[in-house]
């Protein structure tokens, strides 16, 4: 058995690597959100409130909230968010044949501020490189045309192939 991604699935490890792409933007841009909103909440014993009695966008104390807490969306938002990073993480993992460690290496992307822009660009740059020689690889095989010697077909004997 081979290690190694097959041809079969480059439609597959493109459709994901393409949800990976988006969803790494965006559980980056929730998670900066998610430290700002930290940042207000243990550092300034604040929430962050919308459409409250103070105007549009405020810092408010937790317990006199009465907008819309933007505080909890962020932390919701983000938790989903990093589900579908994980998601496209692993189905990268899977189809790629990482090593297990490739797999937490890149789950720290949602985790570690700003490193998921970082894999952002990272991990499209290997795939596709992947994919490029699978690509060449499939191309090498079509072009040499096959001889009953090299044929891998089983034969029995004295019977013709």
């Amino acid at each position: 058995m081979a290690f190694g991604p097959s041809p079969q699935d480059i439609p597959s490890i493109r459709r994901t690597l393409a949800v990976y792409k988006v969803s790494s933007v965006l559980t980056g841009t929730f998670l900066l959100g998610l430290v700002v909103m930290m940042v207000t909440r243990y550092g300034f014993g604040s929430d962050i409130e919308l459409n409250g009695p103070d105007g549009f966008l405020a810092l408010t104390p937790v317990d006199t909230l009465q907008g819309f807490n933007l505080s909890i969306f962020l932390l919701a938002v983000h938790g989903w968010l990093y589900v579908l990073y994980l998601g496209c993480d692993f189905v990268l993992w899977r189809l790629l044949r990482w090593p297990f460690w490739k797999f937490l290496w890149i789950a720290m992307g949602g985790i570690i501020p700003l490193l998921s822009f970082f894999f952002e660009r990272q991990v499209p740059r290997e795939v596709e490189a992947l994919i490029g020689s699978l690509e060449a690889q499939q191309a090498e095989q079509v072009d040499s045309p096959t001889t009953p010697d090299q044929d891998a077909r089983p034969t029995t004997e004295g019977t013709p192939a």
